[in-house]
């Protein structure tokens, strides 16, 4: 899943639902699933009903090659799958906040996990899985510890994660970077990242950077990457804890100011995907983006190694910066013991590697053979499973929760809309007012 602009939290809507009472979300529920409120009593009888946002592409591909194994593994087992499409799962996120606030909630629902749970754990909707999940596949064993603590948020496992998404990344064009003469895997820091854009500058046709500053979400996770680099690991949890200093984080903004100088004249204005199209089409060197990015290559006939290289972002070697999706288990869900076994199934080598195959992401567990992988998936694989930490990631609800995440995203929006010098001073002091 990736972000848009527009971010309503689940728990805001539950509050304003709990005021507002339930009339005015039956019609919404019974059109939907025609299901009541579960608990212990819709046992094997009903049909599990799984929500998830992958209405298409890779992740519908994804998706539906779990399922289809979970369906061969478990042939008894009813399910009813409901896709949601929209941007940046917002239209899931709304329909999960009604069906919740209606006492309808779905099976299962695919989520953000780490901190972005929160707003559902401190409500009481989330069940204790630690034994009859985690406890089954040798799963605890086999997950890393960053996947294993964002899937217990407040301490207990209530969630299953099925992917992982690297953020801490920077893909190049090998062609164009050859000609302005920059080598990546030398480039060691943030600031040496600035140099190589202006040698790309100076020397070709094309831009330094390719990035979209069209939403806050993009603008967050490059300043996330820089700031891991520049102030380290011990600040960026630091961060997440809303003890981050303001001077580390201006320093972050600043270098994103320096970068902005080798952006092209549209970056307001358009997606990450045609800033990507445009280190396919070699108008641009660098892109900092989730390794979804990797997937678009695929599909261009741009062959990593040969027209495309990628290097962990500058001054976070070593590190795996993570966006993960994740299967939850709402305590009073409908047909609960075929929840646990889909969830069970999602923590098998089997699922992750039907899953992640098809959606150009990694396994959490660290015991799935690389086999049926590509080279740029193996590659990813061996460099986590050697990280020496697993940051969740910011930008995507992981590392705070969700009104936090909201605020970080509307002071991008107020004070750094423009990059420049004087504008990371004011959106420092709103990060540091953030939390």
């Amino acid at each position: 899943m990736t972000k848009d602009d527009s971010n309503t939290t689940r728990r805001t809507y539950l509050k304003s639902t709990a005021v507002a009472g339930a009339a005015g979300m039956a019609g919404l529920s019974g059109c939907l699933s025609g299901m009541g409120g579960g608990g212990d009593g819709g046992g094997d009888g009903e049909k599990l009903e799984i929500l998830h946002g992958w209405s298409g592409g890779d992740g519908k591909a994804a998706f539906n090659a779990l399922h289809s194994g979970f369906e061969e593994k478990h042939p008894d087992a009813k399910t009813k799958v409901q896709p949601v499409g929209g941007g940046g799962n917002t239209d899931l996120n709304t329909l999960i906040s009604k069906r919740l606030g209606n006492d309808n909630p779905p099976g299962s629902w695919a989520d953000w996990p780490g901190k972005n749970l929160l707003q559902f754990t401190s409500e009481g909707i989330l069940g204790d899985i630690g034994t009859d999940v985690w406890g089954k596949n040798g799963m605890k064993d086999a997950y890393l510890d960053g996947p294993k603590k964002a899937a217990k948020p407040d301490g207990k496992f209530v969630a299953v994660p099925l992917n992982i998404h690297r953020m801490n990344n920077l893909f190049y064009n090998k062609k164009v970077v050859k000609k302005a003469g920059v080598d990546p895997s030398s480039i060691e820091s943030p600031k040496d990242l600035t140099a190589a854009l202006k040698k790309v500058d100076e020397n070709t046709n094309a831009v330094g950077m390719a990035q979209s500053t069209k939403g806050p979400w993009t603008t967050l996770q490059l300043w996330a990457s820089v700031f891991l680099a520049e102030a380290g690991w011990d600040s960026y949890q630091q961060f997440m804890k809303g003890k981050g200093k303001q001077s580390e984080i201006e320093s972050a903004f600043k270098t994103l100011a320096d970068y902005s100088k080798y952006f092209s004249n549209d970056a307001s204005t358009i997606g990450w995907k045609e800033a990507n199209k445009m280190v396919i089409d070699g108008k641009a060197a660098f892109i900092h983006q989730g390794d979804w990015a990797a997937g678009m290559y695929s599909g261009q006939d741009f062959t990593f190694e040969e027209d495309w290289g990628h290097v962990p972002f500058p001054g976070t070697d070593g590190y795996y910066a993570m966006n993960m999706d994740s299967f939850v288990f709402p305590k009073d869900g409908p047909a609960p013991e075929t929840a646990k076994k889909f969830l069970r199934y999602c923590g098998t080598k089997e699922g992750q590697v039907k899953f992640n195959t098809k959606k150009g992401s990694i396994p959490p567990r660290d015991d799935v053979s690389t086999e049926k992988f590509g080279k740029f998936q193996t590659a990813q694989i061996e460099e986590f499973r050697s990280s020496k930490a697993q940051p969740p990631s910011i930008a995507h609800g992981l590392g705070v929760k969700p009104d936090v995440l909201t605020n970080l995203n509307t002071a991008l929006k107020q004070k750094f809309s423009s990059y420049s010098d004087e504008n990371a001073s004011k959106v420092a002091k709103a990060f540091t007012n953030a939390f």
